[in-house]
């Protein structure tokens, strides 16, 4: 009389040190260190709930045993189990292999998290509510996009001063050149001439200049314009930076304006000079100061030189210019694209 050898954990030959679950029918893939001495058959022992890898799978290929067709791994009542004999291998190593992929895919899981730590001493983390792992950045390590990008300074309707972050528009007939003998935002008129109190130099109709107030420690806009004029004019219609006299230097000013202007949506003050040279018709000179919408809130200064007479730029460009300035990255009523008359 033959009887089904009960479920439990069997040692199992191929792999040392190791069990294996029998169903009662069959191998099962699961598998443990080997924890104890053999069962023994014939007593009741509680054994354990085998782990859940998966409907069971028969190790080998059917048998004859007693004249009745059973699966391979059947044994009479009193023989042990035994692991699959070399004809089952197939199988025994696709479970083999199942497991180390199991195995595998954890130990890369953990390379990438191990690895992934950032010089901050963060590590990334699992996302959660996938159905596979992913890695993502802390949220506070992900950058957010700026409210306003600054305009394109290639525009060639608008003059961009990063530093103290206004654009100026540029009036028709203006250019933006490549080089200054001052490093600092220029646009001048596009055609030169020879200078008249020094024809081997070069001047413009018009130029304008923005930069920041440096090397002062009046704080309002009113005391900085009254403070610049003179320097500006004097860089403008007499000795210039290089120390030539373009204009056979400057004979005598007037001062034909001075009040307080909104500029981009701040209080600020400009000075206008008229000014008489040595050689040509002379011209307008004017220092705009107004605060900066950036950084510490430092002056702006905003400097026009126009030549007067029939071949200056009209004296209301100036004013356009100003009612044109604005903070970069506002494009409205004379910001990106905007143009301004000659």
């Amino acid at each position: 009389m033959t009887h089904a050898t009960p479920p439990a954990w069997y040692p199992d030959a191929s792999l040392p040190a190791t069990e294996r679950w029998w169903d009662g029918t069959a191998w099962t893939a699961a598998t443990r260190p080997l924890t104890g001495a053999p069962q023994q058959f014939g007593a009741p022992v509680q054994q354990p709930e085998p782990p859940q890898f998966g409907p069971a799978s028969q190790f080998g290929p059917s048998q004859q045993v007693g004249g009745s067709q059973q699966s391979g791994a059947s044994r009479h009542f009193g023989e042990a189990p035994q692991p699959a004999s070399p004809r089952a291998g197939s199988g025994v190593r696709a479970a083999v292999i199942a497991a180390t992929g199991v195995v595998l895919v954890a130990a890369v899981v953990v390379g990438v998290v191990v690895a992934g730590r950032d010089d901050g001493g963060r590590k990334p983390t699992i996302a959660t509510g996938s159905s596979s792992p992913a890695t993502r950045a802390d949220a506070k390590d992900t950058p957010t996009a700026p409210t306003a990008s600054a305009p394109p300074t290639n525009d060639p309707a608008l003059l961009v001063d990063q530093l103290d972050g206004i654009t100026l528009p540029i009036p028709n007939g203006w250019e933006k050149p490549d080089n200054t003998v001052e490093d600092v935002t220029t646009m001048r008129t596009e055609h030169s001439y020879e200078c008249p109190g020094d024809t081997a130099s070069f001047c413009w109709h018009g130029t304008v200049t923005s930069r920041t107030a440096t090397q002062t420690d009046l704080t309002t806009a009113e005391a900085v314009a009254k403070a610049d004029i003179k320097d500006a004019a004097n860089r403008s219609y007499d000795r210039d930076i290089v120390g030539n006299l373009p204009y056979d230097g400057i004979t005598s000013h007037t001062e034909i304006k001075s009040a307080s202007v909104p500029v981009a949506g701040r209080t600020g003050y400009l000075i206008r000079w008229r000014v008489k040279t040595g050689a040509g018709p002379g011209g307008y000179v004017q220092t705009l100061a107004v605060p900066s919408s950036v950084g510490s809130e430092s002056i702006v200064v905003v400097r026009f030189a126009f030549d007067a007479g029939p071949d200056g730029p009209p004296l209301s460009t100036m004013d356009s210019i100003t009612r044109g300035i604005r903070p970069i990255g506002d494009s409205t009523n004379g910001g990106v694209g905007s143009s301004v008359g000659p």
